[in-house]
């Protein structure tokens, strides 16, 4: 049997960490390859996680509430597969030194181990080289063999805060220490001659670490879950809530509007706001979809909406306009070649997501019809994948299905640009004809264009809605689906 650690995936472009929401095995049930094992939430979406080994749950070791990095250990699966560095009884006997220090490393880690390069445990001189790891704290075989390699005393690791799970030094702790210069953490690694024997170590192992007194180094060090933080937290949580009257109830905001809430807040600091009106006779767009929408509910089952229309109309402007599909680096401009709208969606807890519609330029209406009604409806049910959220580069809202006639929209960052979409209005209008002008019944939508004045000026913001309006005003009744 082999123990296999489960980590937490990389789950879409930029995230790095997620929150454990659920787990759906516990220890000691039988988990298939695929099967789901825990639900996760990231600043993206909420998905389940797969099991990419079949076996037996051993162990859980983080716990639903728990924030956990990417690539960090959440569960130890045991498999039917033998370990691959498994070898005879006979190799095992013939060499009992070198399995020694290794007794608290799983035979996943073991395997890692195998892959690095050995370094013998007997050649580094007392102090500086690392002789064999402290019984009181874990450090994986990599982490050994990088720390054989470069010299490093026992004594020094021991000081060195981890960044990974319980306060683990990952493998990007050692080589910030070594590309630091191996500064001194420990006053032992100044006088090799006073540093403690494997045997010494074994018997205060926590010593060095339990110290919060030890003066810490001019260089910065990474976070670490030490206990001298815990009581922060714990006097954090401590504070009193505040004080409301029997008339009010208080609410803790879900995570999804924590994070619409931090998104908001930092895309007003981010961008400048400004915001472009337009008003557009949408007529013949409105007679087309009321003539064509039975028959496509027939045909598909399906609803003909009008966000399509829109974005079809959006992705041609941004084609003349490629300048607005842009996003800010620092002092650079980046230009995309690729036209992502995302489509925001109203789920039915109160709060908003943003899916993409990927290549949205290179869909006719029909794809993009199915391709709205997809998104939105696994959107309502929680059915959205990372990828279904990653790589906008213009967001458009459609605020008049709230009976809004315009809105100012907030830029979804690192966009430069968004756009509302009112209510459509039945109003009297001047029609312009051969015989002269007549007052007749149109319909009418007001376009509301807000973009980042950093990069985007007036006269571009205005241009641009203003040529999504022709698109409109312009469509042809003739359009097939």
């Amino acid at each position: 049997m082999a123990r296999v650690e489960m980590t937490m995936p990389k789950m879409g472009e930029s995230i790095m960490e997620g929150t454990v929401l659920k787990w759906l095995k516990q220890v000691g049930d039988t988990i298939e390859q695929d099967e789901s094992v825990l639900e996760v939430a990231t600043d993206k979406v909420d998905t389940e996680v797969p099991a990419l080994h079949a076996g037996v749950l051993q162990e859980i070791l983080v716990q639903e509430g728990d924030v956990v990095p990417v690539g960090a250990p959440i569960a130890i699966v045991e498999t039917d597969a033998a370990s691959a560095t498994a070898g005879t009884p006979a190799a095992a006997e013939s060499t009992p030194q070198a399995s020694a220090p290794d007794t608290d490393i799983s035979d996943d880690e073991q395997e890692a181990a195998a892959a690095v390069p050995h370094v013998p445990h007997a050649t580094p001189p007392t102090g500086s080289a690392l002789a064999s790891p402290a019984a009181g704290r874990f450090y994986s075989p990599l982490v050994l063999s990088i720390a054989r390699e470069e010299g490093i005393s026992l004594a020094d690791l021991e000081q060195l805060p981890g960044t990974g799970a319980e306060g683990r030094v990952t493998k990007k702790d050692i080589l910030d220490y070594v590309a630091d210069g191996k500064k001194p953490l420990a006053a032992s690694s100044a006088t090799p001659s006073a540093a403690p024997t494997p045997s010494a170590q074994a018997e205060a192992p926590a010593a060095p670490v339990a110290q919060p007194e030890t003066k810490a180094p001019a260089t910065p060090q990474p976070a670490a879950k030490t206990e001298t933080a815990k009581p922060k937290a714990e006097e954090q949580k401590a504070k009193p809530a505040p004080s409301v009257s029997g008339n009010d109830e208080l609410v803790e905001m879900d995570r999804m509007r924590k994070m619409i809430a931090q998104r908001m807040v930092d895309s007003k600091r981010i961008s400048p706001h400004v915001t472009s009106f337009v008003e557009a006779d949408v007529t013949e767009l409105v007679n087309w979809r009321n003539q064509h929408k039975d028959a496509y509910k027939k045909r598909t089952g399906e609803n003909l909406t009008f966000t399509p229309l829109f974005i079809q109309a959006i992705a041609r402007a941004i084609q003349d306009y490629p300048n607005i599909n842009v996003s800010v680096d620092g002092d650079y401009i980046i230009k995309k070649r690729d036209i992502n709208i995302g489509v925001a969606v109203a789920l039915p807890s109160g709060n908003l997501i943003v899916p993409v519609i990927h290549n949205a330029d290179q869909l006719n209406l029909n794809g993009l019809s199915k391709r709205v009604n997809d998104l939105a409806n696994r959107a309502r049910q929680n059915k959205l994948k990372p990828e279904d959220l990653e790589g906008g580069t213009y967001t458009v809202s459609n605020v008049g299905s709230f009976g809004n006639v315009m809105g100012t929209p907030i830029i979804m960052q690192p966009q430069v640009a968004i756009m509302a979409v009112g209510a459509i209005k039945k109003k009297p209008a001047v029609i312009e004809t051969p015989q002269g002008d007549l007052i007749g019944i149109r319909h009418f939508m007001f376009l509301s264009h807000s973009y980042d004045h950093r990069v985007v000026d007036g006269s571009l913001g205005g241009m641009f809605v203003r040529k999504v309006a022709d698109y409109l005003e312009q469509f042809d009744p003739n359009t097939t689906l």
